[in-house]
């Protein structure tokens, strides 16, 4: 049996090829019509790493809730895109919608947290879950079933169960079979060698599941950057805002500068570095996307928009003065290039922004053609505009 093709990028232990049907395998992931295929799988994976030997829908399923959680909430990723009249395509995402609306839940809330509320609202949760049961389970199999040169009648699910386990004792094991029970406590029994293989190979079978997921999230949320670091949480110390900080500080011992929403004076060691863009959308620390601002204001606008107007204006006004200062000033100017290894990764930054002998209508100019499509962006994909109180 041949391996599979190389788009996959799905490495297994060459020993398993004589065994088990790989090729098909790889193929469970292949023409999904929804995003929750990579999420069945990849919950499945899990659980036998952690080792489960027979599960059931309902634990498949909120495994993965919790595994998904995440991206939706903090990111508002689509996980399937949305329908022509603007509705979620996804059912798992609207589970996830769901619950967010029964429970108080955080977007960054631990996998025992989601569970423990998923328990709670299990009865006003049923009806989303039991939706993900129809076809992804069976489908999911539609490889192994072709490659046998198999034809299957998907209209009936009770005759698919009874299918999956014929098929699994005439040819090549399946990776699971389904037992009796019904709607969510039907169970999931794993195959002893699927397990095997599958707990020997875990890390590189992950990783083509987020290889695979992370194409198809990309393909249905193009406006989205980034996509790849929004699947889960990241490490605070990841983010670089020391430079920027020394920067700020320079500038606000040469020349007063006003926050943006309040209009009163910054004062300097009294302030946070914020996005004016959220982090949690552009997801990376970009000098031009930077401002000092009360540190009470930075904790109530957390990853929501500012309006456009009136604040873009006032945020350009104190990137000109910035801007000034790197121009007028050597130490400033030094401090600016401490920040060009860790803030300062926009080509269009570099050779147009903070080039020498910008007007102040021409610096504004440059720094709106290029913020507001990311602004836009942010708010189409339902990132919420922050109403100041």
């Amino acid at each position: 049996m041949g391996q599979p093709s190389g788009e996959t990028r799905l490495k297994i232990d060459a020993a398993y090829y004589n065994t088990l049907d790989i090729q098909s395998f790889a193929l469970m992931l292949k023409d999904p019509s929804y995003c929750y295929k990579f999420y069945w799988l990849e919950a499945i994976v899990k659980l036998i790493s952690e080792g489960v030997t027979q599960t059931t829908f309902n634990e498949i399923i909120d495994e993965m809730i919790c595994n998904s959680w995440y991206s939706v909430r903090e990111f508002h990723i689509h996980l399937s895109g949305l329908s022509g009249d603007g509705t979620v395509r996804d059912g798992l995402e609207r589970a996830i919608l769901r619950l967010s609306e029964l429970s108080d839940l955080p977007a960054n809330a631990s996998k025992t947290e989601i569970l423990n509320e998923i328990k709670r609202f299990d009865k006003e949760l049923r009806k989303a879950k039991e939706q993900l049961t129809h076809m992804v389970p069976y489908r999911a199999l539609a490889g192994f079933f072709a490659g046998a040169g198999e034809i299957v009648n998907w209209d009936s699910v009770r005759r698919l169960v009874a299918y999956i386990e014929n098929f699994s004792d005439r040819v090549e094991s399946l990776p699971y079979t389904l037992g009796p029970g019904s709607r969510l406590s039907k169970e999931v029994i794993f195959h002893p060698d699927w397990i095997r293989m599958i707990r020997d190979n875990t890390v590189s079978i992950l990783g083509w599941i987020q290889y695979e997921k992370v194409k198809w999230l990309q393909n249905n949320n193009p406006e989205v950057p980034g996509l790849v670091y929004k699947l889960a949480p990241m490490d605070e110390k990841m983010r670089k805002l020391g430079k920027v900080q020394k920067l700020w500080e320079g500038v606000l011992s040469c020349r007063m500068v006003r926050d943006i929403f309040t209009g009163e004076p910054v004062q300097a060691g009294k302030y946070d570095i914020d996005h004016f863009i959220p982090w949690s959308f552009v997801m990376n620390d970009e000098l031009w996307n930077l401002m000092p601002l009360d540190p009470s204001l930075n904790s109530s606008k957390s990853n929501r928009l500012p309006r456009w107007d009136p604040f873009f204006g006032r945020f350009m006004e104190n990137q000109y003065i910035l801007y000034s200062l790197i121009q007028e000033n050597t130490a400033i100017h030094k401090l600016y290039e401490g920040c060009w290894r860790d803030n300062l990764h926009s080509i269009w930054a570099g050779q147009e922004l903070y080039r020498p002998g910008n007007t102040k209508e021409e610096f504004g100019r440059i720094l709106q053609k290029n913020m507001q499509p990311v602004y836009d962006s942010a708010k189409r994909q339902g990132y919420e505009i922050w109403l100041m109180k």
